[in-house]
């Protein structure tokens, strides 16, 4: 059996799908129960890491386990729920971390990321770490002002990164769960080409098929816009990311294909995919 953590969210969501048709029993982890239904024969049990009685209980019966924690702060203790999924018998791993973890060591923010890595390594069962770049996904943040406006606001217009299509980090962690040969290594997921917000503004268009405007934004715009849906510490380090990249940040990594056999999906696969969703 495998428990998958933060099993609603645009990477746990996908997972648990393909791991259902892989004829996997799979139990879906959340804090609240899923909008939509769930595979048939997945389980979904309410749970949060956070809370030391639901940990201890979570992975009784599975053999691996995929650790999502999104949302990650002090109230957890990597080393409390790692060691908890070693006492119920895992033996497999596959932690989503952050490509910040590796590139910004001195990230406050990704502080809690870092102990789950330790805890990870140091548990004694077999481990595969994920270490995403920025999602595809965030693009969902410019839904309203697309639908309803057809603009995109965004800052550093021209800044490239290589987002990722978080169906590729959940095949990729599919394959680390049903697979040998990926025990203790680090993958840093990537697109397959970096993008400018003007870019994927564009793609957008394309997406639903009618003009799109891109608004460029200032720093301090973009700030006082996204504190309405993050905290303000994720945003600072976001923003800080977005405009001045490391040479390593803007890098398309090979680790997706190489885990897959096939190349990244490009952003504007992702847009196509989604499109109702900007509709």
């Amino acid at each position: 059996m495998i428990v998958v953590t933060g099993a609603t969210g645009n990477v746990g969501r996908p997972l648990v799908e393909a791991l259902a048709a892989a004829g996997e029993e799979v139990t879906a982890v959340s804090r609240r129960a899923p909008e939509a239904p769930l595979p048939e024969g997945v389980r979904h049990r309410a749970a949060d890491l956070a809370r030391p009685e639901d940990s201890a209980a979570l992975f009784e019966g599975a053999d691996a386990v995929f650790l999502l924690v999104a949302g990650v702060g002090d109230e957890l203790r990597p080393r409390q729920v790692v060691a908890a999924a070693v006492a119920a018998g895992v033996r497999r791993i596959v932690l989503q971390s952050s490509q910040l973890v590796g590139t910004r060591p001195e990230s406050e923010s990704h502080g809690p990321l870092r102990e789950f890595e330790a805890a990870v390594r140091d548990s004694g069962v077999e481990w595969t770490i994920l270490r995403p770049s920025g999602f595809a996904s965030n693009a969902f943040l410019w839904a309203e002002s697309l639908r309803t406006a057809r603009t995109v606001a965004a800052p550093f217009a021209e800044v490239a990164m290589p987002v990722v299509d978080p169906a590729d980090i959940a095949d990729v962690a599919a394959a680390a769960l049903l697979e040998d040969g990926h025990a203790g290594r680090t993958y840093v997921l990537t697109g397959p080409v970096a993008v400018t917000p003007r870019e994927q503004a564009a793609a957008l268009s394309r997406a639903v098929g009618e003009p799109v405007r891109f608004v460029p934004q200032t720093r301090a715009e973009a700030r006082a816009h996204l504190v309405r849906f993050l905290p303000g510490p994720a945003v600072d380090g976001m923003l800080a990311v977005m405009g001045a990249p490391h040479a390593e940040e803007q890098r398309v990594s090979p680790d997706v294909e190489r885990v897959l056999g096939r190349a990244a999906r490009p952003f504007s696969a992702w847009a196509a995919r989604h499109a109702l969703a900007f509709a």
